[in-house]
C-alpha cells in the first residue's frame, strides 16, 4: 500500500449547505501534509472522510486500502489516530497522563477494571519521552495547561502505534511558548523512523512545523491549491485561500504570513 488515502471527486452535502465540493486528494505513505483555510473551508469536515467518521455524498473515499462504503469502519479506525477537543472533554480531569496515554491501548477514556500489561506501560513512558511530557506522567490531566493537553493527546493518539495520525488545530488556544513546545514535539514525530502519515489543520501559517512536506489549501469546501509545501505555499495562493493580499515569509524552514501593505501586490 503506498498510498494512505486517495479521495476522487468527493462532495458533502447537508441541506442548504456544500461543506465539500469535488475534492481529489491522494495523500502517500512518508508524506507529512498541512490543511490551510479559513474558518469554514470544510477543514474538519475533510478530516471527518479521511478518519473514516464521515461518508462522502458523492465520489470515493479510500482509506488505509479500504473503500468507505465497503469496509467495516469499526475496524478501519481503530489504525487511525485522532486528536482534537472533543476527546480532551471526555478524559476524566483526575486522570493522570500516564494513565490517559495508555487507556487507549483499549479504546477507552478513563481507567476502569482493564487490566494493562507492562509492554502497554513501557509503550506509554516511550511516547511520553518522545514528545517530552515524561514529567507530567503522574500529574491529573485537569490541571495541565492547554499546551501540555494537546501533547498528551498526541501521546494518547500515538498508544495504538497508528498509520496515520489525524491533527485537527492543534496549536488551537496556545499561547507563544505552548505552541512553540507543540511544533518542536511534532518535528521530532515528523523525522521518527516508522512515524505514521501526519494530516495536521490549521489556519496559521506560523504553525507549520519543519519536516512536513505538502500542503492543501482549501476555501468554501473546494481545493484552492495542493502539491509539495515548498512549491506551493506561496503568497498567492495563500492571498487566494484566505481572500486578501498577504505576504509570505520563510525563515530556517518556518513560515510567516501578514497582510500586504496598501498598494503592495503579493508576490
Amino acid at each position: 500500500m503506498s498510498s494512505a488515502f486517495e479521495l476522487t471527486r468527493v462532495s458533502v452535502v447537508r441541506p442548504g449547505k456544500i461543506l465539500l465540493s469535488n475534492i481529489t486528494w491522494s495523500v502517500e505513505v512518508g508524506e507529512r501534509w498541512i490543511v490551510l483555510g479559513p474558518n469554514g473551508a470544510g477543514k474538519s469536515t475533510l478530516m471527518q472522510v479521511v478518519g473514516a467518521t464521515m461518508f462522502p455524498s458523492s465520489g470515493t473515499a479510500d482509506v488505509l486500502g479500504h473503500r468507505l462504503g465497503e469496509v467495516d469502519v469499526f475496524d478501519l479506525r481503530t489504525r487511525i489516530g485522532h486528536t482534537g477537543t472533543a476527546i480532551a472533554e471526555r478524559i476524566p480531569p483526575h486522570e493522570t497522563v500516564r494513565d490517559a496515554v495508555m487507556s487507549a491501548a483499549y479504546a477507552v477514556l478513563g481507567r476502569w477494571q482493564e487490566r494493562y500489561e507492562d509492554i502497554d506501560g513501557t509503550r506509554a513512558d516511550q511516547i511520553m519521552g518522545e514528545l517530552g511530557i515524561t514529567t507530567l506522567a503522574d500529574r491529573t490531566f485537569g490541571t495541565l495547561s492547554e499546551g501540555e493537553r494537546k501533547r498528551t493527546l498526541i501521546a494518547r493518539a500515538l498508544m495504538t502505534d497508528p498509520e496515520m495520525l489525524l491533527l485537527d488545530e492543534p496549536g488551537a488556544g496556545l499561547d507563544l511558548g505552548a505552541r512553540e513546545d507543540l511544533l518542536a514535539s511534532l518535528e521530532v514525530l515528523s523525522e521518527a523512523d516508522g512515524a505514521p502519515v501526519l494530516v495536521m489543520v490549521s489556519h496559521h501559517v506560523e504553525e507549520i512545523p519543519r519536516g512536513f512536506t505538502h500542503v492543501l489549501m482549501l476555501r468554501e469546501g473546494q481545493v484552492v491549491a495542493q502539491g509539495p509545501l515548498s512549491e506551493t505555499l506561496t503568497a498567492k495562493t495563500l492571498g487566494r485561500t484566505f481572500g486578501m493580499r498577504l505576504d509570505l515569509t520563510v525563515d530556517d524552514g518556518r513560515y510567516g504570513a501578514r497582510r500586504a501593505a496598501y498598494g503592495h501586490r503579493a508576490g
